[in-house]
């Protein structure tokens, strides 16, 4: 292996050339430079997708009292991520060669109207799982596979704390937002609270859109970038690129890593009010208790963000992603004091809080930018594999035995091997140009190592 040195300072407003030619910022000068985009990309990703992550469990109890619904059949709503794995490969290719803003503005016009036909529903569930397919479609063009793509390309010595901000303000928007969504379900109705998430998804995305501005594609960016070609596509085929991607273990590590750590994503993203009330907890303080599960993704993800940018990422995400086995054990067991849920689901959060950066930045430092989007779609695959998996796990453990401990354990275990795949990761190299580890930040220069020929 043969490497360049490249200085960079970590703290004032200036930054200097490299080898390359190219000018880099400092630390601080980065969030200078591009607070607009990092504004954008949060709010973006604050109000796609991820804003129905936190709402559909306050949505659960109201559908399934009002349309008569069967738990073990509601528990299948995670399944439909299982459309996007079709077509998520062509949306992270498609993001690659058209930028960010074109493809995050399909996603701005599609995701409003879905809620707009979830306010309008019968009383057929088939209708529910046809909305929840179209949802899965364009979800990620308004989530982090797009909008992440922004921060990883305009940030490099702040790369894990600008990916930390961005994906912060989804929790935050979570936490404010779900007392509120509650309360708008019990006054005015579950549909008038899905009128209001259209609301909220079409104008928070549109203002995303406006700050993020003209974005350029991987495919054109390459006569823009720095000499050694890190911004562009590599002129292969897509099938060519995914051979060459399997072949490296971090990539391969990094999907078992998203598989394991996401199958309880199910329980998170639709069940965890039914779980605290199952464990004796009244509606209204259920649903409090789960507004904490934002506030950990809020904690854990600030918490990431510094130590990416100071600690080797494997070392961060065996902390990180292996503490929410012990939320998950918490709850399954027969402790149902309210300062035990409420701190097992601070746990849970944190897994959600340090798995989405740590996955991001360890694509954005082992794989060429200019295939970013590309390879985290397949990162994405295991999240909706995951997903899905856990969602047929959840329906029959329930159908068995009318209880989520059973699942609980199962997510325990599951959770502790996806953070040992991520751990793993440390000790392996792709066979890019650009895999290294960024060296640890101190408050002067420091050398750091830059993949330049293997």
């Amino acid at each position: 292996m043969h490497y360049r040195l490249a200085s960079r300072e970590k703290s004032g407003e200036t930054g200097r050339r490299t080898a390359t030619g190219r000018e880099t910022l400092s630390y601080f000068g980065e969030f200078k430079a591009h607070w607009h985009q990092l504004l954008g990309a949060s709010l973006g990703i604050a109000f796609g997708a991820a804003l129905n992550h936190y709402m559909t469990n306050l949505f659960g109890p109201a559908l399934i009292a009002e349309f008569g619904w069967s738990k073990a059949d509601f528990a299948l709503v995670g399944v439909m991520p299982l459309a996007t794995m079709l077509v998520i490969p062509f949306q992270g290719r498609f993001t690659d060669r058209v930028g960010v803003r074109m493809a995050a503005s399909v996603g701005v016009v599609v995701l409003p109207i879905t809620f707009i036909a979830f306010s309008m529903m019968s009383g057929n569930i088939l209708h529910f799982f046809t909305i929840m397919f179209l949802q899965a479609l364009v979800g990620m063009l308004v989530g982090t596979l797009t909008y992440t793509r922004v921060l990883v390309e305009k940030f490099d010595a702040a790369r894990g704390m600008a990916l930390s901000l961005g994906m912060t303000m989804a929790p935050l928007a979570g936490a404010v937002m779900t007392p509120v969504m509650g309360n708008v379900i019990d006054e005015y109705g579950w549909r008038t609270g899905y009128q209001v998430m259209a609301l909220l998804t079409g104008a928070g995305g549109a203002i995303a859109l406006m700050l993020i501005g003209k974005t350029t594609p991987a495919s054109r960016s390459g006569r823009e970038a720095a000499s050694d070609g890190s911004h562009a596509l590599t002129g292969r085929s897509a099938i060519a690129d995914l051979k060459v991607l399997i072949r490296q273990p971090a990539f391969l590590l990094l999907v078992a890593g998203m598989l394991f750590c996401n199958f309880p994503q199910v329980l998170v993203g639709s069940q965890l009010k039914l779980v605290v009330m199952e464990s004796g907890a009244p509606a209204a303080l259920a649903t409090w208790i789960v507004s904490l599960y934002a506030t950990g993704v809020i904690v854990g993800r600030f918490a990431c963000g510094i130590a990416l940018d100071k600690v080797a990422a494997h070392k961060v995400a065996i902390v990180g992603l292996g503490l929410p086995a012990v939320g998950f054990l918490a709850l399954a067991s027969p402790y149902d004091a309210p300062w035990i849920l409420g701190g097992a689901i601070l746990l849970v959060g944190l897994a959600q809080g340090a798995e989405g950066d740590i996955g991001a930045y360890l694509v954005s430092r082992n794989f060429d930018l200019g295939l970013y989007s590309f390879v985290f779609a397949f990162i994405s695959c295991a999240m909706f594999l995951a997903s899905a998996t856990g969602s047929v796990v959840l329906s029959r453990t329930l159908a068995w035995t009318d209880s989520f401990d059973t699942f609980l354990v199962i997510a325990a275990v599951l959770t502790v091997l996806g953070a040992l795949a991520f751990y793993l990761t440390g000790w392996t190299r792709t066979a890019h140009p650009e895999a290294h580890e960024p060296a640890v930040a101190p408050a002067g220069p420091v050398q750091v190592l830059v993949g330049d020929e293997i």
